[in-house]
């Protein structure tokens, strides 16, 4: 069962429940500002995608398996329910409104198609592993040692959200590197899945996403 962050609403409402996947790298973390807004008129769960935050850990991570994940979490919210989906999670919730639309009212998409994507995404792996988390306790400092090898700050500071500096036995990243990097082509493409989603549904793109 995936790991959620529960926001209750703040005034009483019928409104199906609005349930966040995010996107790779991520976690429910980073949809705190936005979730509790949106928490005023409803309520919101931000779940934390397989190999990503507090959910489990596992061996695979292709698209069936996070629309799996997801139906399993709005089953226990009796839904159906609107989803949001981002980037990756994007693709998980494509997925779970193709093959079991009825778990779902209305969908929202962000930054994301239901397309394979030639670009790679290991070289973020490959800077997370490489930063030198010996003696390191705040993360100012884990910013600038991050600085070497990225140089977007943005990206430095999505990307150390996932660094728990409190962990037992020192600090360490909440992102399964090995299965991400092995599973990037699944996680890149798009498994081709038939079907139809006839719900509401908004595309959301960035100009410069």
């Amino acid at each position: 069962m995936l790991a959620t962050l529960q926001h209750p609403a703040t005034t009483p409402s019928n409104a199906p429940t609005l349930v966040i996947a995010h996107g790779l790298y991520g976690s429910g973390r980073n949809w705190g500002v936005i979730a509790r807004r949106l928490a005023n008129i409803r309520n919101v769960v931000a779940v934390d995608m397989r190999n990503h935050g507090a959910s489990p850990w596992t061996q695979t991570h292709s698209y069936p398996d996070l629309a799996a994940d997801l139906a399993e979490v709005i089953a226990t919210l009796g839904g159906p329910v609107d989803l949001l989906g981002h980037s990756m999670g994007g693709k998980a919730a494509m997925q779970l409104a193709l093959t079991q639309g009825a778990l779902i009212r209305r969908l929202v998409v962000a930054d994301i198609a239901p397309v394979a994507y030639s670009h790679d995404q290991t070289r973020h792996i490959q800077a997370m592993r490489g930063l030198d988390l010996t003696g390191l306790a705040t993360r100012g400092e884990a910013d600038r040692r991050l600085a070497a090898t990225v140089e977007d700050p943005g990206l430095r500071a999505f990307f150390l959200q996932s660094l728990d500096l409190k962990a037992e036995g020192g600090p360490r990243w909440r992102l399964n590197f090995d299965v991400l990097e092995a599973e990037m082509p699944k996680i890149v493409g798009w498994p081709g899945t038939p079907g139809q989603f006839d719900g509401p549904t908004l595309f959301l793109t960035g100009a410069e996403s």
